[in-house]
């Protein structure tokens, strides 16, 4: 039932549970008002501590409302928590996925351009170095730009990024940028070789980041959200 690839023995039944309802619940094969259904899961039959295990991390993130004789009752989408890390990894694991791609690119080209300005005035010599190292990471792995190297070096990039700023609000938002990177990953929606120009410009943003222009640093980071933005249309598009 679940669409997110994994070894299943490697997996807990409470992680599998937890994938196949709350997959479900997000590509809307369980609709708002629907119970949750009995679990499909190879035949096994997790335990009544397992299911209400289940139960409560899927309420904890807004999915489902557990009532009194009820059960679980998935809620209506104006009630999900659409930063829950997981709940990302869903939506880019679903038949939305481009939908949710687009609406996360629109985030980040709403936050981290401003981000950049603030690091620009508030970042350490430890952020600024770290923002350096994982730019160079970036294109030590460029030729698999689909693999963990990069995908780890991308992440650290981001979320240093957002620590800069100085803004805790924004710094809250690393989980979700690192979701979308690895969603992207996850589901062969990165390339096999990084675009250049994104390359240079991630370095560019963290020299002009330590220089302290501002107006650079915002700029070099509205054009790469603007190139990951573009690559969402061109998936879209093929």
């Amino acid at each position: 039932m679940t669409d997110i690839p994994a070894i299943e023995a490697d997996r807990t039944l409470h992680d599998r549970l937890l994938d196949e309802w709350g997959m479900a619940v997000i590509d809307g094969r369980i609709r708002p008002g629907d119970r949750l259904p009995e679990p499909e899961l190879g035949g096994e039959t997790p335990s009544r501590t397992v299911t209400r295990e289940v139960t409560r991390v899927l309420e904890s993130m807004g999915l489902v409302n557990v009532r009194r004789k009820a059960g679980a009752v998935v809620n209506p989408i104006d009630r999900w928590n659409f930063f829950d890390p997981q709940v990302i990894r869903w939506r880019l694991g679903g038949t939305h996925r481009l939908d949710a791609l687009r609406e996360l690119s629109q985030l980040r080209a709403g936050v981290e351009p401003l981000a950049a300005r603030l690091a620009a005035a508030a970042a350490t010599a430890d952020q600024w170095g770290t923002l350096t190292r994982a730019a160079v990471d970036m294109v030590s792995y460029s030729d698999r730009a689909n693999e963990q190297d990069y995908l780890d070096a991308d992440i650290l990039f981001h979320r240093t990024l957002l620590e800069s700023s100085g803004n805790l609000m924004f710094a809250e938002l690393g989980d979700v940028v690192a979701s979308t990177l690895e969603g992207r990953t996850r589901h062969e929606l990165m390339p096999a070789v990084a675009n250049q120009e994104a390359l240079d410009l991630h370095v560019e943003a963290a020299s002009l980041i330590r220089k302290g222009d501002g107006a650079g640093a915002e700029a070099a980071m509205r054009r790469i959200v603007d190139e990951s933005a573009d690559a969402i249309d061109r998936i879209a598009a093929a």
